[in-house]
């Protein structure tokens, strides 16, 4: 089991920034690639960035490419999604998720999950 905890969801205004975090209780994230997924409401759960385990891989979907930024911190057992220039059609649930090793941008291929985050972005 990996026991993920997402936090920093909120309600902002168009155009602000938020940093949404990821952290694993009790377990170590440092051999685990992590994705990060969201959910509107009315719609299926979409694909937003990825990591590789190492760091050393990064990818994105389309929406968000030059505006949100996928990191970790192994040290501190946390991934982050640093997010700017918000839209209204960001708003979602966030969750993030990890399978081991490598990224990917299929969620059916992460087996561990976190609860979510609101994001709210007002126009």
């Amino acid at each position: 089991q990996v026991p993920l905890v997402e936090s920093g969801g909120g309600l902002v205004q168009t155009g602000d920034s938020l940093r949404l975090s990821c952290a694993a209780s009790g377990r170590t994230l440092s051999t685990y690639a992590v994705g990060w997924f969201r959910q509107a409401p009315g719609k299926e759960r979409e694909f937003v960035a990825a990591i590789r385990w190492s760091g050393g891989s990064t990818h994105y979907a389309d929406s968000v490419k030059g505006r949100f930024t996928i990191s970790r911190d192994n040290a501190k057992n946390t991934v982050y999604l640093q997010m700017n220039s918000l839209k209204p059609e960001d708003t979602a649930v966030y969750y993030c998720a990890a399978r081991s090793w490598m990224d990917s941008g299929s969620e059916s291929e992460y087996g561990y999950w976190g609860q979510g985050t609101q994001v709210t972005v007002s126009s």
